[in-house]
């Protein structure tokens, strides 16, 4: 069979739902060449089609969807999961008049603050790297920083607290779960329909048996803590990890929809709702 070329994060909830995939396990499944890459890199590096199955933001859909097609499988979404607005200033109410670091432009951590900020945004925005934002708020760096994965279980550690819970404010503002991350298919490469039933399968097998995947999730967890690293499969792991669903699907559409409408981003073509 002919090898797939995928990228997804090195983060426990990816590696978790891909372990049977990538290691041969899913009958009928081609083998892959995997790039291991946060998701604020494969936003852009998808941008010329090398990937033939990629992670990527919701939020950056309206640049790929040309090319690309939304799984509904194999991504992050769902309550009580979204980023947060960190700092280690007393008395902040709002981001008024401050620097905010931010793990990726394209990201939907970045898309949700931009929402939730528009009546108060920052004065200026820096993008780095997402394990350097809480050391660099907590350091005085910058004044607050907007953090995803794991630092929701990690932040007190750096003496910081939370500004604002996004995935909080969209679900009380929507009603619906937040969509974080997305698996798309190459259009014209790989078929939606065969690689939505071999991520359903991975993610069945990581199920069945998680202390399978723990030593491939663990290698790949940058140092993680174990309970840390379960954690962050317990949250971003899911029933919409195996089918959005109409509500995943709703949710998608109203964060591209109020996106583009607001100006933030291009207005996305129609979703394709796969079953």
């Amino acid at each position: 069979m002919t090898e797939l070329r995928i990228a997804f994060s090195p983060c426990p909830n990816d590696t978790f739902v891909f372990h049977a995939l990538v290691h041969g396990q899913v009958p009928g499944a081609p083998p892959l060449d995997v790039t291991y890459a946060d998701v604020d890199v494969t936003n852009t590096a998808a941008l010329d089609g090398r990937f033939d199955l990629v992670k990527v933001s919701y939020a950056a859909l309206p640049w790929l969807l040309d090319r690309y097609e939304l799984l509904p499988c194999g991504g992050a979404l769902g309550r009580g999961c979204g980023p947060l607005v960190l700092t280690a200033r007393p008395g902040i109410s709002d981001l008024s008049g401050l620097t905010v670091a931010v793990p990726g432009e394209r990201t939907t951590a970045y898309l949700l603050m931009r929402l939730w900020s528009a009546a108060r945004p920052p004065a200026s925005i820096v993008v780095v790297p997402f394990d350097k934002i809480m050391p660099g708020v907590a350091d005085g760096t910058w004044d607050a920083g907007l953090v995803i994965h794991e630092a929701r279980f990690t932040y007190p550690d750096y003496g910081l607290t939370a500004l604002a819970d996004l995935g909080e404010w969209w679900e009380s503002d929507t009603g619906l779960p937040i969509p974080l991350g997305a698996i798309l298919a190459k259009r014209g490469t790989v078929d939606p329909a065969s690689a939505s039933a071999w991520i359903r399968e991975s993610v069945r097998r990581a199920w069945e048996t998680p202390g399978g995947t723990r030593e491939y999730v663990m290698a790949h967890a940058q140092e993680m803590e174990p309970d840390v690293a379960a954690a962050h499969i317990k949250l971003y792991v899911n029933d919409f990890t195996t089918n959005l669903g109409d509500e995943g699907y709703a949710a998608v559409e109203a964060l591209l929809t109020r996106a583009a409408t607001e100006g933030l981003t291009p207005a996305a073509p129609p979703l394709t709702r796969l079953p």
